[in-house]
């Protein structure tokens, strides 16, 4: 069995539905992206996963437990992270503050987790006592997936991690995701970016209007021509 299997899902917000049997799996230790237009339900499949969207029906089934509908106050003791698309940091907190809270289900904050962040994200370490307010950008994208991390999760999923961020830093983000990958962390991400991401990542899910279209590795999404066509941009 698969770290995360999703079997026919059909999830949305409230009774408007959005995800119609869609399926998806991810591997122990690997990086999986979505990609997808607009509306396609990308995120929904996450917020789906950490039980913020409505699972209508389907399975989500993580190291062999059905958390479909689990609240998400549960969902992050099963071992799931989850760093949103935005308001994903405390600004008027420094960074140090934003990490603690990321460990908040812990009893003590675990030092050597606070260093393995610093670590990963060097930048973080010097600005430790700022505002997270004051940082740029990508550096609060940076923390977001630091405080993901404070609990050492299983997996980590990630909302569009490069939005909003300058062309210069995008692959500066994705270097960054690289590294928590090959540190262990298995990933799944939702990105806009689809060429970069598929050209990252072991494997790929196309969506569009809220059902599956396309799966393979991400290179072989990214050289097919149906997918180039009709997802990016040719």
């Amino acid at each position: 069995m698969s770290l995360l299997d999703i079997d026919d899902l059909d999830a949305g917000y409230g009774d408007i539905q959005v995800l119609s049997e869609v399926n998806l799996r991810v591997e122990d230790g690997e990086y999986v992206t979505v990609v997808g237009p607009n509306g396609a339900g990308k995120s929904t499949v996450m917020k789906a996963i950490v039980g913020i969207a409505n699972c209508h029906g389907g399975a989500i089934m993580f190291r062999g437990t059905d958390i479909a509908g689990m609240p998400p106050e549960e969902v992050v003791h099963e071992g799931i992270g989850y760093v949103p698309q935005s308001n994903n940091i405390f600004p008027s907190l420094t960074v140090e503050e934003n990490l603690r809270i990321g460990a908040y289900i812990l009893e003590t904050v675990p030092e050597d987790r606070k260093q393995m962040v610093y670590d990963r994200f060097p930048v973080l370490a010097d600005r430790t006592d700022e505002e997270a307010g004051s940082l740029s950008g990508g550096q609060q994208q940076m923390l977001a997936m630091g405080c993901a991390l404070m609990l050492d999760p299983d997996v980590v999923l990630l909302d569009e991690p490069s939005a909003g961020l300058a062309p210069d830093l995008v692959g500066e983000m994705f270097d960054r995701i690289d590294t928590i990958n090959d540190a262990g962390t298995t990933v799944l991400m939702v990105e806009q970016n689809a060429k970069e991401a598929l050209r990252r990542c072991d494997r790929g899910y196309v969506l569009a209007n809220g059902e599956n279209r396309f799966e393979d590795d991400g290179e072989a999404l990214l050289n097919d021509e149906a997918v180039r066509q009709q997802f990016l941009g040719g």
